[in-house]
């Protein structure tokens, strides 16, 4: 068991806190690196699309996990990002310019819709943002010189360095390098004041801004962050596809993302992870699991949404923490055996706002 004495203020601002966190993310890092010659194709595509998934994850973390904001229209953010890096590569724009222009767009989309919606929390604020998404969706359908409408975009191949970005490997690494990228930004926004705020917001607004907090500016930044990661996960999932529908950036994919970070572990970016894995793997262990399943319960109709619903509610009933809490929770039982009590060490809860009612 691993015991740390502070004695620096500047050691609560670190992003390790002692140097085996150092050591085991980068055997992580190195481990993730060198996956690709040890799966098949089909499973480094499937990784692949979890660091996408994660990478919007982390997004709404931010805004709904620090802030206590909800939003059902993430997935907006996701469509305006992969169009954008589809227009500008058929353009000719280079792959590096592509993905930040992507996330700026999709950032000032996000800007405009918290700038109106600064009075609204809650259940009213879902509502406004279920009907942002609706809005893009449609332009997305309509706007046929651009978007081809349900005729569907083809993605070109970028490269990077003269490299070809084909195939399932290549997504993958770039994947994981703007993921970790991601996470080092979110992590370095979380050290900051403005970090501090959002959290101070998300518990308590009023008290929030009676110490001075600017409530309305912090808002506003937060949509326009969470935007901008959305929209780099959107120009990463596009060449993941390579072929974009409007249809694919529906109200049920911003139901998967506040998926990972409710399953995942509300305040927690290590939680964002493991959401994404389960919203993203799980569907896919029960297709292949359903094969094996005796006499025709593998062909019920439904069978794949009904279980990933199950898992879902006895995950929120019975490990309202998520999968992360759960894991600190086994970590603290196996450090503390056999001292361990059952009420020691009770985490804070926290909740999104739409909660308090």
């Amino acid at each position: 068991m691993r015991t740390l004495f502070k004695t620096d203020y500047r050691q609560d601002l670190t992003i390790w806190r002692h140097r085996g966190d150092l050591f085991w993310y980068g055997l992580l890092l190195i481990a993730l690196l060198a996956l690709p010659r040890l799966l098949g194709v089909f499973y480094i595509g499937e990784i692949g699309a979890v660091y996408i998934y994660a990478i919007a994850g982390v997004g709404l973390m931010l805004l709904t996990g620090y802030t206590g904001l909800v939003n059902l229209g993430h997935a907006a953010f996701l469509g305006i990002g992969a169009y954008t890096n589809a227009v500008l590569l058929t353009a000719g724009w280079p792959y590096l310019l592509t993905l930040p222009a992507s996330a700026l767009l999709a950032a000032i989309a996000g800007i405009a819709i918290g700038i109106p919606t600064l009075r609204l929390s809650g259940l009213y604020l879902a509502i406004a943002t279920l009907a942002f998404g609706e809005i893009v969706a449609n332009v997305l359908e309509k706007w046929d010189s651009v978007t081809h409408g349900f005729n569907g975009l083809p993605v070109p191949t970028p490269e990077i360095f003269g490299l070809p970005i084909a195939g399932a490997t290549a997504v993958y690494y770039v994947a994981l390098a703007a993921l970790v990228l991601t996470l080092w930004i979110a992590a370095n926004i979380l050290r900051t004041p403005f970090g501090r705020a959002l959290v101070a917001i998300r518990d308590s607004e009023v008290s929030a801004r009676s110490m001075g907090i600017n409530v309305a500016l912090c808002k506003t930044v937060a949509f326009g962050v969470s935007a901008a990661m959305a929209g780099l996960a959107g120009a990463l999932f596009a060449q993941y596809v390579n072929y974009l529908a409007p249809n694919s950036f529906d109200v049920l994919l911003s139901v998967q993302f506040l998926t990972i970070v409710f399953v995942g572990g509300v305040g927690s970016l290590q939680g964002v992870i493991f959401g994404a894995m389960f919203v993203r793997l799980l569907p896919q262990a029960i297709s292949i699991v359903r094969d094996d399943l005796p006499g025709n319960i593998g062909h019920l109709p439904g069978l794949d949404p009904s279980l990933f619903g199950l898992f879902l509610v006895l995950t929120i009933l019975f490990q309202p923490t998520g999968i992360y809490g759960g894991w600190l929770s086994l970590k603290s039982w196996f450090q503390d055996f056999p001292l361990h009590r059952s009420g020691g060490f009770r985490r804070q809860r926290t909740y999104a706002k739409s909660e308090r009612v």
